[in-house]
């Protein structure tokens, strides 16, 4: 196999080129985002046993995806003693803060500024601002043992997807991705098995197999217990 063509930079080279870029109108966004990494992954970098949750910033403090989400995060913290890690804002994210704060554990906030909906929770005990999704997705998907979707909406299905093509490209190493809530999972699960992708031919019948439906919070306790450390 040929060698790159181009070596990956060194942290004094981008330091380097942001200064060159003195002049130039894209200095700020570049130095921003070389900022925004190296600071999340800093952050998350503290915590070696972590989880990430996905799910709608929609979601009430009474809708009982919300209660799910809290109690899980809870026991997560509790009994196993994960630090939870999340997008910072409402919803699945608040949830999954505030049960992983009532345990008295670690409650990570990846929070990103927008319009609206992001604001971020007040069970968050470390955040972190991003201006970009793209960088923020980068410190999401950094190092958990598992990943747990809720129903939500593009950004949550953007996420899903995110890990899931990590795993099948042995980006990274095999890791539990569980999707809680089968009446909205399900649809997308026969979308992939029986819509477009496999009777396409264009996923292998062995990367359906890449994650798990489930509302059995038993049987994600025993899939939490058994994760293994990110390599």
């Amino acid at each position: 196999m040929p060698e790159p063509s181009i070596q990956p930079l060194t942290s004094e080279e981008i330091q380097k080129a942001c200064s060159l870029l003195y002049t130039n109108e894209n200095q700020e966004r570049v130095c921003r985002i070389n900022e925004e990494i190296s600071q999340g992954l800093e952050l998350i970098g503290r915590f070696p046993k972590k989880v990430t949750f996905f799910g709608s910033a929609r979601f009430k403090e009474d809708h009982p995806e919300y209660q799910k989400a809290r109690n899980l995060a809870y026991r997560l913290v509790k009994e196993l003693e994960y630090t939870v890690v999340t997008g910072g804002g409402h919803g699945i994210m608040e949830a999954a803060n505030r049960g992983a704060k009532e345990a008295g554990g670690n409650s990570v906030g990846v929070n990103i500024k927008l319009p609206k909906e992001q604001v971020t929770n007040p069970y968050v005990t470390q955040v972190i601002p991003f201006q970009y999704f793209f960088t923020r997705k980068v410190v999401l998907s950094f190092a958990s043992r598992m990943y747990i979707y809720f129903p939500g909406g593009y950004g949550t299905i953007d996420e899903f997807y995110e890990i899931l093509t990590l795993v099948q490209t042995a980006k990274i190493h095999k890791v539990p991705i569980v999707c809680v809530g089968a009446y909205f999972w399900e649809t997308l699960n026969n979308h992939i098995h029986h819509g477009l992708m496999l009777p396409a031919g264009t996923i292998d019948d062995a990367d359906t197999g890449l994650y798990t439906i489930t509302d059995d919070e038993e049987t994600i306790m025993e899939i939490a217990r058994s994760a293994q450390a990110r390599k």
